[in-house]
């Protein structure tokens, strides 16, 4: 079951894979530690959701263990993936609806319920590490998050090339208000935000199906402020590094290392030092014959195969030819495995030798050579 990992710079430095969160333990002496993670509810789950989750509980409880600071887990259900994206055939414009508009409050919790709480409560059962859920309907309209984006706005000219590269404008969305509405321009070619006061912002749209909307975003929570994913992240990473006494620790699966510059980037133009920067841990990427990501979403749409090995339950968990214990069990085997030694957690699985690992009966620890 133990893979043959090659030796790197990073894992020759340490002698277990979560040492490489050490130093911010140790800077920032916590009284607790909480590591976000998030992942786009748009459908079941695939295998890389489930190992990064595992992982992410897995990781907490040896964390507390070694620093006995209590840890839990945070769940960002993100339901602003989009739910419908359609053109405008006037404009050539793209129009999307979220999950959230789409499904609705109820909805979203359903689907949480049924398709994530499950694992979650028997990995929180077996490893004894706690965790929460909030939607990002729910964080978007907290008054911390909004006066927390707020702030930022005045410093948006500092920070917009690293969260948009190649355009320099870092866009948000503020689906239409309308009873049973929520569409918004995918890129926000019409939409512009001006900052009148310290504590709001006016911002004007244009709706696929209802003309031009102004929305006034303030503390309260009234509107939808809906930003991408770079702006989120940062907003939202900026957010917590005020939070005094606890360490965030930022969980991603390894496609995240390159976006991750960015954030950061944009992070330190806005104000933050570099000691600053929330703590961060890349999991492992589960790819294709090809290196690529494994991707549910080219395969489902017939631009890529089921890789050579995999099976169509990594590509919806639901399918998993057992019970969901079982399940769970292969998951923490599988997560001993890679937390095994730094070798076998800092690098990339195909989708064949994941699914061997899930499959294969335990196996005694082999020492790297």
């Amino acid at each position: 079951m133990y893979p043959v990992s090659p030796n790197t710079v990073l894992a020759n430095a340490l002698s277990h894979a979560v040492d490489v969160l050490t130093p911010r333990v140790l800077d920032a002496a916590p009284e607790r530690i909480v590591f976000a993670v998030g992942t786009q509810i748009n459908g079941a789950p695939h295998i890389g959701t489930s190992l990064v989750q595992s992982l992410t509980f897995a990781t907490a409880a040896r964390l507390r263990d070694k620093f006995g600071v209590p840890a839990e887990v945070q769940f960002g259900a993100l339901d602003n993936a989009p739910y419908a994206i359609v053109s405008d055939h006037e404009t050539g414009h793209r129009y999307q609806r979220a999950y959230a508009h789409a499904l609705g409050e109820q909805g979203i919790a359903d689907q949480v319920d049924t398709l994530y709480r499950p694992l979650f409560n028997a990995l929180s059962e077996r490893l004894h590490v706690p965790y929460s859920v909030e939607t990002y309907s729910q964080q978007q309209a907290g008054e911390h998050f909004r006066r927390t984006w707020l702030r930022v706005l005045p410093r948006m000219d500092a920070a917009r090339w690293w969260l948009a590269p190649s355009s320099g404008v870092a866009h948000l969305r503020v689906p239409c208000p309308r009873p049973g509405c929520g569409w918004a321009e995918k890129y926000a070619q019409r939409t512009h935000v001006q900052h009148t006061e310290a504590d709001r912002a006016t911002i004007s749209a244009v709706c696929l199906h209802h003309g031009e909307y102004e929305v006034v975003i303030g503390p309260d929570g009234e509107g939808y402020l809906d930003l991408a994913t770079l702006y989120r992240n940062m907003v939202k990473e900026l957010a917590v590094t005020s939070t005094r006494g606890t360490l965030y620790v930022m969980v991603k699966g390894g496609d995240w290392v390159f976006g991750s510059q960015l954030v950061d980037g944009a992070l330190q133009a806005v104000g933050l030092t570099q000691g600053q920067l929330p703590a961060r841990l890349f999991c492992p990427q589960i790819v294709s014959d090809t290196g690529a990501k494994l991707s549910k979403s080219l395969i489902r749409e017939g631009r890529a195969p089921l890789p050579e090995g995999a099976a169509p339950w990594m590509l919806d968990t639901r399918e998993w030819p057992g019970l969901v214990s079982e399940y769970v069990d292969r998951l923490l085997n599988m997560t001993e495995v890679v937390l095994s030694d730094p070798r076998h957690f800092f690098r990339s699985y195909s989708a064949g030798e994941l699914a061997r690992m899930m499959t294969a009966p335990a196996a005694r620890s082999v020492p790297a050579p």
